[in-house]
């Protein structure tokens, strides 16, 4: 053979191997805006991405349980940088209808979170959940820690006993008349009196929505919550827990918690701030950051606040 081959044919095998490695060096194939469904366990999900930007994607678990992934989309301006991947929990939203009881388990819930990333093609990712969905987040990431990133906790819930005592605490700043109608209906197990109905409106204000809830031309079809996975799962207000999560506790889990953490509260969160930032102290390095004038709803009280903590926060990490 001569020279002139033998280089060429070096050239060749050299330049094939770079990119070999190069592909295999790539973390997860560059996902497409769009949406679909995955099937599942009881039925399928719909999801959609949100954006092509070429970072790290992040996967985004919504609160309920029972809700629905409609106001991530208030955090579309982070699809510049890094793809929003957003799904509906089965039973609700757009993904598959249910009341199947035996489907309602929080390992079922760490399933279909792992069905997206798999559908998905995920290898790493950050994992942001809002309200159950840290929880889910955080049982996630006990089973399966491979390809997370980082960690983004936004109005976290982690144990009912310490969220009944955070709601306790907000009941006592309102008015007499309306901590007397939480007593009596949980007295008496009466939670369709227009007292009680009325007393839950006044505590959602102050610190579940305090603004008008934002809307997206992303958000074109109807896709409504599910009330009978809140009430089995859950209860009948945010601050009357009877559900399957009644004794609900991961709090002491969060000292295994290995990567890059963020905790976000609003103002006036139910995830009172107090309580999200012993959280946060329970895991080494984490950052904890408030949302001035928010309550629960941080996303729609203070959006441009919200968006920044979460972008400074990637942005950080994929720089290093």
């Amino acid at each position: 053979m001569k020279h002139n081959d033998s280089s060429r044919l070096f050239l060749s095998l050299f330049t094939l191997f770079i990119f070999v490695l190069l592909m295999g060096c790539r973390t997860t194939p560059q996902l497409k805006a769009g949406e679909g469904f995955i099937p599942v366990k009881g039925g399928k999900i719909w999801y959609r991405v949100i954006g092509e930007g070429k970072q790290t994607p992040v996967l985004m678990l919504h609160g309920g349980p029972g809700g629905t992934s409609r106001s991530f989309y208030q955090f579309a301006a982070l699809g510049k940088d890094r793809p929003l991947i957003i799904f509906d929990q089965l039973g609700s939203g757009r993904s598959g209808y249910h009341t199947d009881s035996s489907l309602l388990t929080v390992e079922n819930f760490v399933e279909q979170v792992a069905a997206v990333k798999k559908s998905l093609g995920l290898k790493t990712f950050y994992l942001h959940g809002h309200s159950w969905g840290t929880a889910l987040a955080l049982e996630y990431y006990l089973k399966y820690p491979n390809g997370i990133k980082a960690l983004i906790f936004n109005s976290p819930y982690f144990s009912t006993s310490r969220w009944k005592a955070d709601a306790d605490t907000l009941i006592s700043t309102l008015a007499d008349s309306i901590q007397l109608a939480i007593k009596t209906g949980e007295k008496d197990h009466d939670f369709e009196s227009p007292a009680y109905k009325n007393a839950n409106e006044v505590f959602s204000k102050n610190f579940g929505l305090r603004k008008t809830r934002l809307t997206s031309e992303l958000d074109t079809s109807i896709a409504k919550g599910n009330e009978f996975i809140y009430n089995y799962m859950w209860g009948p207000t945010e601050f009357t827990a009877t559900g399957t999560l009644i004794h609900y506790d991961r709090v002491e889990s969060l000292k295994k918690i290995t990567v890059p953490t963020l905790f976000i509260t609003g103002e006036y969160d139910e995830a009172r701030p107090a309580t999200v930032a012993y959280y946060q102290r329970l895991v080494p390095g984490s950052a904890f950051v408030v949302i001035a004038g928010a309550g629960h709803g941080t996303m729609h009280d203070n959006k441009s606040e919200n968006v920044a903590a979460i972008k400074r926060f990637l942005d950080n990490i994929d720089l290093k």
